[in-house]
């Protein structure tokens, strides 16, 4: 008999599974998949670690939750620059004065916050949508290039079908800096997530290609407590109806040279290219193997987000109204299961960053294990 019994090797499962067992609790933990970490999983092909469902880096405010982290990895330094593409015009993201320069020929942040304040002045009154919202913030010109045709491959939908809430976190800097992160600290561990959930899973008893789903009764019986990080609506066998989500499609390619786009994220911003994004899995850790060698090829990974359904693996909630209300009637039911907690972006059907994942997992615990 277990005391724990953990549904889903992501990284709330495993942070969860850690602190359990550290205070002593005998642990199992299960997974559909053919390997530990969720999403974050990395798989090195050509000695280069790629990052196999689309790109994780690392980045938090928070000194606990960094500390945390790296008891189980050393983190390189990493900084998140990512380039915009427009029918092949570049440009620096998040938007910065380099942006401004790219797009108007500005030169000072003065010049550029007269241009958007000038294109804000078509939105009168709160943004009722992604495309008002976005103008607001950013003006005409920027929305069209660089946000429209992105956004709607993203969700599938037009912008003026989508939240306004969507784009409010969209960072827009009136100085010469690219970082995309607002974060005290950001990396990617050096060697891969997969060897650090590894490191957070040591001595704990793991079971790949395993379905709780399928086997539910089984599973419920040989443990006290169930943590579920699987799709809450799956649980419940989608009795109220599925909750949507978008999915993504990756295309991959091994290529016999040593450098492709210059630089690990690439986001093609007109509607015409088919593809989202084109990561180049090297440039996270600066193209180097783990010995310092620079690696001759390069794995790239092009994204195409789609609609999801049933049996596609579910990326990003689609958190709109009609959504959200759906999961707080799962959430209800969720909570008449008194030996199941359900945590992480699909048990909680919430866009989390990593470190929030995290941080609620240790929050969890704290509360689960001190009781």
């Amino acid at each position: 008999m277990y005391d724990y019994l953990v549904v889903g090797s992501g990284l709330y499962g495993a942070v969860f599974a850690h602190e359990a067992a550290k205070k002593g609790k005998k642990v199992l933990v299960i997974d559909r998949r053919p390997h530990i970490a969720g999403n974050v999983y990395t798989e090195k092909i050509e000695g280069i670690n790629m990052h196999k469902y689309g790109a994780h880096i690392f980045h938090t405010n928070s000194k606990k939750v960094w500390d945390y982290v790296n008891q189980f990895a050393d983190f390189n330094r990493f900084t998140n620059s990512p380039v915009a593409n427009f029918k092949g015009e570049l440009y620096s993201l998040p938007f910065n004065m380099y942006t401004f320069n790219q797009m108007w020929g500005v030169t000072n942040p003065l010049e550029a916050e007269k241009i958007i304040a000038e294109q804000k002045k078509e939105i009168s009154g709160t943004p009722k949508n992604l495309e008002e919202q976005a103008i607001s913030l950013v003006g005409r010109d920027i929305y069209e290039k660089l946000i429209k045709g992105y956004t709607e491959k993203q969700w599938g939908r037009d912008c003026k079908e989508l939240p306004a809430f969507i784009i409010k976190r969209l960072p827009v800097r009136f100085t010469f800096d690219n970082n995309y992160f607002n974060a005290l600290y950001q990396g990617i561990p050096v060697g891969g997530y997969t060897k650090t959930v590894q490191n957070m899973l040591e001595g704990i008893e793991v079971k790949l290609n395993t379905d709780y789903l399928e086997n539910k009764p089984y599973f419920d019986s040989i443990a006290d407590k169930i943590i579920y990080t699987g799709a809450i609506d799956a649980y419940f066998g989608y009795r109220l109806g599925a909750l949507q989500y978008r999915s993504v499609r990756f295309e991959n390619e091994i290529l016999d040279i040593p450098n492709f786009q210059g630089n690990a994220a690439v986001n093609y911003t007109d509607a015409e290219t088919p593809w989202t994004r084109i990561i180049e899995h090297k440039w996270f850790e600066f193209g180097k193997d783990e010995n310092g060698n620079d690696i001759p090829k390069t794995v790239i990974s092009r994204e195409y987000s789609s609609e999801w359904s049933i049996g596609d693996e579910p990326y990003y909630p689609v958190n709109d109204e009609k959504n959200n209300q759906l999961y707080i009637c799962y959430k209800q039911l969720a909570e008449k299961e008194n030996k199941v907690i359900f945590g992480g972006r699909l048990g909680e059907y919430k866009y989390y960053d990593m470190d929030k994942v995290i941080e609620e997992a240790l929050k969890t615990a704290e509360k689960e294990l001190s009781e």
